[in-house]
C-alpha cells in the first residue's frame, strides 16, 4: 500500500493562490468552511497551508478592511507550517505527519502539489479494515 491510495486530488481540493491579498484569502475561506487550506503558486508549486490563524493574526494589525488589500497572503503563512510529504514517502511518514496535522499535502518530485491525504480518510481506511478482521 503507498499514501497515493488515500489522495484526494488537487481538482477536488480547495486551495488558496500564493498572490492572494488578505482580503482574497478571508472570503475564500470563510466560503470554504474550513480552518486550514493548501497554498500553491501559479505553476502549482505548494508554498504552504493558510490556516485561520495566520488570517486572523494578519488581519487584527490591519487598521480597516481596506488595508486588507496591500497585506500578500505569502507574506502572512508560515513556510514550516503543515510541510508536505513525497508522493513516495512511506506509509510510516503519512501517519507520523497525520498524527500532527488534520490533512498532509502531498508534492511529487518537482515539489508540485498534486492532492492532501486527510486524516479522516486514514483514519476510516484502518476503521474498515478492523471492522472486516472482526
Amino acid at each position: 500500500m503507498n499514501l497515493l491510495f488515500f489522495l484526494l486530488p488537487k481538482c477536488d481540493v480547495c486551495v488558496l493562490e500564493s498572490d492572494y491579498t488578505l482580503r482574497q484569502a478571508v472570503e475564500k475561506l470563510n466560503a470554504t468552511g474550513r480552518s486550514a487550506v493548501p497554498v500553491i503558486d501559479a505553476e502549482g508549486h505548494y508554498c504552504g497551508t493558510a490556516s485561520e490563524g495566520d488570517l486572523l493574526r494578519a488581519v487584527l494589525k490591519e487598521d480597516t478592511q481596506k488595508d486588507w488589500e496591500h497585506v500578500r497572503l505569502m507574506d502572512i503563512i508560515r513556510p514550516d507550517f503543515n510541510p508536505p510529504v513525497n508522493a513516495f514517502a512511506s506509509i510510516e511518514d503519512l501517519l507520523q505527519r497525520a498524527m500532527e496535522q488534520n490533512f498532509v499535502p502531498v508534492v511529487d518530485d518537482r515539489g508540485m502539489f498534486i492532492g492532501i491525504v486527510t486524516r479522516k480518510a486514514i483514519l476510516r481506511h484502518f476503521m474498515e479494515s478492523m471492522k472486516k478482521q472482526a
